[in-house]
């Protein structure tokens, strides 16, 4: 069969290839040998059981060439592989002026070959290409010069390597650090952590794909890259979903199967030491030797059909010496099973007195590991719903405005610039800027905060969020994986699969753990076999097997993961996103909560918030006065008095004979009354008495806030006072902190005076104002050294030394991106109340970690021992190996059951 191919299609650095047809490892060797002799592979390497080859080439590498080397060995590539694929490219162009320009660089752009459409937009200047071929970026790059204009470079230079890769096999920490003992063994990775309960690695550094993927699978596990991280989408999230649907119907299957084959095993069995008169029943009936017979039927069918798993997994880590969790469940219930088999068709071969059989705790060992893992997987599927959540928001279509005419296009084919129109309850598609209409979006799953909020035109929205009554429509700024929704997702994720330094020791011990088991269990079976009592050799196999069966490294591998997964997962359902997993750690032992004071404690812009007025004046008339001759002005707070008339739908009059009077205030002629504006000094130098006013003033100096007058036709009229006013939530909020038993310090480069006055009114412990950035970064330093870990919250520019500097970063959601990206914790809601909540789930998360490591631990170390026989000398007390499988599935289940219990975390009232 010819697979329909593109000649020119060159790839370089990693090609996964699809392969039909393979059947056993012969076929695997001739693959293998046919793709190394194409010119330009390096390595290849094929998974019979994925049916695919992973190709590491040195050179560009012609897809036609791979296809006819499969086809020639005897095998099948699937036409998938050659056809064309559609992809988006997004790219940054300097230059441009003009809508000629707009039009000159889309010609360019759609003249090379592969190319199916392209827009530029002049106000983001970038341009969206779509392709149906292969497009290199060099090309795309001498297009847009040969046209006159410039790429921005970031588009050429190479990104920071970083790779995401799905595993499928891991059961244990053991498996955990072979893994990445593997990936930091391949030339080119630099690090690599490797996450339980996500099932994947992050690994970076400049190695191909294809050696990544080959090394996973060379260390026994399966594996695929995911794609860029963009915040997973709503596909690939079904497709986790289904997989893990699958393998919980797998083990349901498999564990019915083996719990009805194991049940008529146990009562042979163990009826005869339960239920007075059964043996003899037994014997009477069947036979002894004919219950052993079917004890081995039965046995045999539940260790290779549904426990088929741990022989397949187990074994081959053994010949690697690298066992794992498997090998330990294979080794016992083999021993069992083998030893039984000898009892049952050559007793000769037993010493007298020790021809008895095993066959119920091989078969109950493999049923009850069974159920563990079954519970195990239902547990974890729990884990990830915040994921499935947020994905959830994605929407899937928008309505797009296109040549004239509006067309509902699936949302990846949506573009930066295009005009999305929202209709009442739709959710919004793609972030935006609304141009037309107006309504109330609910942005309660983005921010936390349960009321709508007002959109205008100029408004921005964020994708994700829901539209209520109105209608409006939006630009699109930005689409796919650069919404604000798409960086919540992943996020969330890269917390999801960080390591927190608490797991280190974890880490170092379990990949000597199954190792050391093994040791143990040998130990245990000599001890037994020459210090036993008799029949020494049925102690010796009985609590060896104990040992092997009740070590339990995955309660171990799952402690940490899984409190981080549902903790960070929660998190994001408050407004709470921890961009590093370390601060759920760190922000656990912060003594000093210091926050900058503008957009943080306050709103961040200036609002009228005291006009008082003298007898016989009226509020909206000298409002209209005043912000009328304030219009004239481009300063910050008369910009405030202008919105606060217009705020109260006030007409602003026509003015005239404006003038700013140097040093003191401004003055003008409103609807031909002669309106002055200043400090008290003006007003004094007009021969205006102030008195009137003094108590109000004092008052306002208090609170920090620096009071203007203003007289009308020669009589003062009214006292106004603009600040920045304090956040509704920020009292609540300083007050939960100190609740929680923490120092509060504003850290401000605002004056002492309003400083103080703000710092007085909240309760704030400590205050250093006037300082300029570095003057922040000092004064964080010195609070370390007085107080010890410090937390410090910002949100501008300004803030982001300070940021990187505290032990760790929190960023208000609504401040700028430097700050954002300095951060370790965002804070989405914009709003204070996220800290303490932040700061209380952190010592939750923790406090469920090293209760699930407690656990985890003293399992292992208090039960071990006593699988070995420690307690029979004292106290005659010898563990079942059936107790210990039952005791080492619920292991599991006890860790992921506690960690679920952070998805009832509340907040701080």
């Amino acid at each position: 069969m010819d697979a329909p191919v593109r000649a020119a299609d060159k790839m370089n650095a990693a090609i996964s290839l699809p392969i039909e047809g393979m059947t056993c490892a012969s076929c695997v060797g001739r693959v293998e040998r046919a793709l190394r002799a194409v010119p330009g592979v390096a390595n290849a390497v094929v998974n019979l059981a994925t049916e695919k080859a992973s190709i590491t080439t040195n050179d560009t590498v012609d897809r036609i060439a791979l296809v006819k080397a499969v086809e020639k060995a005897g095998y099948e590539v699937p036409a998938s592989f050659s056809a064309p694929k559609s992809a988006l490219l997004e790219v940054p162009i300097e230059g441009m002026t003009c809508a000629s320009c707009v039009g000159r660089v889309e010609k360019a752009l759609k003249a090379i070959p592969g190319v199916a459409n392209a827009v530029v937009n002049l106000a983001t200047e970038k341009a969206s290409i779509t392709t149906n071929g292969p497009v290199g970026r060099a090309v795309v790059v001498k297009a847009v010069e040969d046209a006159g204009y410039a790429v921005s470079a970031s588009f050429t230079a190479p990104a920071a390597a970083s790779l995401e890769v799905a595993i499928e096999g891991m059961t244990c920490a053991s498996c955990v650090g072979r893994v990445e003992k593997a990936l930091k063994a391949v030339p080119g990775v630099t690090n690599a952590v490797v996450n339980l309960a996500t099932e994947k690695a992050t690994i970076q550094g400049t190695a191909a794909a294809a050696a990544v993927i080959a090394a996973i699978e060379n260390a026994g596990y399966d594996a695929k890259v995911i794609a860029a991280a963009t915040g997973s989408s709503q596909a690939e999230v079904d497709d986790r979903a289904e997989k893990k649907e699958a393998e919980r119907r797998e083990l349901t299957r498999d564990f019915t199967i083996a719990a009805v084959l194991t049940a008529p095993v146990f009562i042979l069995e163990m009826g005869s030491h339960l239920i007075p008169g059964a043996h003899d029943m037994i014997a009477a009936t069947i036979g002894m030797q004919n219950s052993w017979y079917l004890q081995f039927v039965l046995t045999t069918l539940v260790l290779f059909v549904p426990g088929i798993r741990f022989y397949d997994k187990g074994l081959p880590a053994i010949w690697r010496l690298a066992p794992d969790m498997n090998s330990l469940v294979a080794v016992g219930s083999l021993a069992a099973y083998l030893y039984s088999l000898v009892a049952t068709f050559a007793p000769g071969f037993l010493p007298a007195g020790t021809v008895n059989v095993y066959y119920e705790a091989a078969a109950v060992i493999v049923t009850l590991i069974l159920l563990g893992r079954l519970l195990e997987a239902r547990a974890k599927g729990r884990t990830s719903e915040a994921i499935k959540r947020l994905v959830g928001l994605q929407a899937k279509t928008a309505r797009v405005r296109r040549d004239g005419n509006t067309v509902d296009l699936p949302i990846d084919s949506v573009l930066s610039g295009d005009v999305v129109e929202v209709r009442p309850g739709d959710r919004i598609p793609v972030d935006g800027e609304v141009i037309e209409g107006e309504s109330y979006v609910d942005e309660s799953m983005i921010t936390g905060e349960p009321i709508p909020v007002s959109k205008t035109s100029g408004s921005e929205v964020v994708a994700g969020t829901v539209n209520q009554k109105g209608a409006f429509a939006i630009r699109a700024t930005a689409v796919g994986g650069n919404t604000v929704l798409s960086q919540i997702i992943r996020m969330v994720e890269e917390a999801q699969g960080s390591k927190l330094p608490i797991q280190a020791l974890v880490d170092k011990v379990t990949m000597y753990f199954v190792p050391a088991v093994f040791a143990v269990a040998a130990l245990t079976f000599a001890a037994w076999l020459y210090f036993g009592p008799s029949p020494a050799l049925t102690f010796a196999l009985v609590n060896a097997v104990a040992v092997l069966i009740i070590a339990c490294p995955c309660a171990m591998g799952l402690a940490t993961p899984t409190s981080i997964m549902v903790g960070t997962g929660r998190g994001a359902e408050l407004g709470v996103l921890f961009r590093k997993g370390e601060a759920l750690q760190l922000l656990k032992d912060a003594k000093v909560v210091a926050v900058d004071k503008t957009g943080t404690l306050t709103e961040g812009k200036p609002a009228l918030t005291d006009l008082e007025l003298a007898a016989g004046f009226e509020r909206t008339t000298v409002l209209g006065l005043v912000a009328a001759v304030e219009a004239k002005s481009e300063h910050p707070i008369a910009r405030a008095i202008v919105d606060a008339a217009e705020a109260e739908g006030i007409a602003l009059p026509a003015v005239s004979d404006f003038e700013s009077v140097t040093g003191f205030g401004v003055k003008a002629v409103v609807d031909g009354k002669r309106v002055e504006i200043g400090a008290d000094r003006y007003m004094v130098e007009l021969g205006h008495d102030v008195a009137g006013f003094a108590k109000v003033a004092e008052r306002l100096g208090n609170e920090g806030k620096s009071p203007l007058y203003a007289a009308i036709d020669g009589k003062l009229a009214t006292i106004i006072a603009v600040a920045d006013p304090i956040k509704e939530t920020t009292p609540a909020a300083i007050k939960a902190l100190h609740d929680l038993g923490l120092k509060v310090a504003m850290i401000t480069g605002d004056n002492k005076r309003t400083a103080k006055a703000i710092a007085a009114r909240l309760g704030i412990d400590e205050v250093v104002a006037e300082v300029l950035p570095d003057g922040k970064v000092e004064a964080i330093r010195r609070l370390k050294a007085e107080y010890g870990k410090v937390a410090f919250v910002g949100d501008g520019i300004n803030d982001a030394p300070a940021l990187a500097e505290a032990d760790v970063g929190l960023a208000i959601g609504t401040g700028t991106d430097i700050a954002i990206e300095a951060a370790d914790v965002v804070l989405i809601s914009g709003s204070l109340t996220g800290v303490p909540n932040a700061i209380a789930l952190s010592k939750a998360t923790i406090g469920n970690i090293r209760q699930n490591l407690f656990w985890a631990f003293a399992y292992n170390t208090a039960l071990i021992p006593v699988a070995a026989g420690l307690l029979y000398p004292g106290y005659g007390i010898l563990l079942s190996p059936v107790f210990a499988a039952g005791a080492m599935a619920l292991s599991s289940v006890f860790v992921l059951g506690n960690a679920l219990r952070l998805k009832t975390f509340k907040v701080a009232n």
